[in-house]
């Protein structure tokens, strides 16, 4: 990923990242820097926060990448999928309602996510719900698009 600009985030842009973040997943966001990463060939924009690639921005929504997620454990928008998604979800397959063990009620259509494994809890994805938390769990169909996974070119960007 060619990096186009760097540049420390104002106060009121950190609030707006923290405040988001902490409303649409349960998560404080406690770091001393935040600096705005734009890349020449990404749709992406990501901000370190204290040097970690921790939130990104998906359509002007900040929201925690999965390394972030990992590192704050999010109690809301949870989506949890079973050990036999695991390896499709870590390989950006979107996630389909078989896998889904459970997800969290506060979870609409549209809403960005995150994706956990059920064993140690462990995010491997982010993706937008095309239904409500409570209609996740089921027998077929697609229900949460993915945008970022494990191993994809924004998982491995270091500050």
């Amino acid at each position: 990923m060619q990096v186009k600009s760097r540049h420390h985030l104002r106060s009121d842009d950190v609030r707006e990242v923290e405040s988001s973040v902490a409303d649409a997943l349960g998560v404080d966001l406690d770091g001393d820097t935040y600096e705005l990463v734009e890349f020449e060939d990404s749709e992406f924009d990501v901000v370190l926060v204290d040097g970690e690639p921790a939130v990104f921005y998906v359509d002007d929504e900040p929201f925690l990448t999965v390394a972030g997620a990992n590192a704050t454990e999010p109690t809301s928008r949870v989506v949890t999928v079973d050990a036999g998604a695991i390896s499709f979800v870590s390989d950006g397959a979107d996630v389909m309602r078989p896998g889904i063990v459970e997800a969290t009620a506060d979870i609409a259509p549209g809403d960005l996510v995150v994706i956990a494994e059920e064993t140690h809890g462990k995010v491997l994805a982010v993706g937008r719900a095309k239904v409500d938390g409570d209609d996740m769990v089921g027998d077929s169909g697609k229900v949460v698009e993915s945008i970022h996974h494990v191993g994809d070119d924004l998982f491995q960007f270091s500050g």
